[in-house]
């Protein structure tokens, strides 16, 4: 049932944001070129690796390089980046994730291989055993402004909480902490 309320979330949202695509792609190239699309390997169920796709917000000599490694944001980041980051679109991409089943609307974000300490802690805790999530448990309550164990133990309580009714108690602060910015450091 959850596989196919993600693949049909996916499926429409690429079909009736594609004018949003457009309109974002157009930016992106007229900002600082291509590519439109940044494509990453992030770790997914069971512990293996999947290209995560989202729009570009930072410029091109960045490099691959979790946020947090990143010593000034607002210098990495493109002026159109930092209101793709801000409002979340740049996650839209991700839909195509969901069309494919690599990613679940809910679920632990995935993480960058390079990211050992949690990813640790996370199989210790049997997190691989779900489909990561565009949002998750750990990202509406606290997102970056918890320890790496809190965000564990966050993403390891959805995996034994797991429900229709979690899931939309996590859509439902998701939209809240869009709308309101809270918590949201890009």
């Amino acid at each position: 049932m959850k596989r196919a309320f993600d693949f049909l979330v996916g499926l429409f949202g690429l079909i009736f944001l594609s004018p949003v695509f457009i309109l974002i792609s157009v930016l992106i190239l007229i900002s600082d070129g291509s590519p439109v699309v940044f494509k990453q390997d992030r770790v997914g169920k069971d512990n293996k690796l999947f290209k995560i796709y989202k729009f570009r917000t930072m410029k091109n000599n960045t490099g691959d390089r979790a946020t947090a490694d990143i010593e000034n944001l607002d210098d990495a980041t493109t002026k159109i980046g930092r209101i793709l980051r801000k409002t979340s679109l740049d996650e839209l991409p991700q839909f195509v994730n969901l069309v494919n089943g690599t990613m679940s609307l809910v679920g632990p974000r995935p993480l960058i291989p390079a990211e050992n300490e949690i990813r640790e802690l996370r199989a210790k805790y049997g997190v691989y055993s779900v489909l990561p999530g565009i949002t998750g448990w750990a990202q509406v309550n606290g997102r970056d402004d918890v320890s790496i164990e809190e965000k564990a133990l966050l993403d390891k309580e959805y995996v034994d909480r797991q429900s229709l009714s979690f899931d939309i108690k996590i859509l439902i602060k998701t939209v809240k902490m869009v709308i309101t910015h809270e918590g949201n450091k890009g």
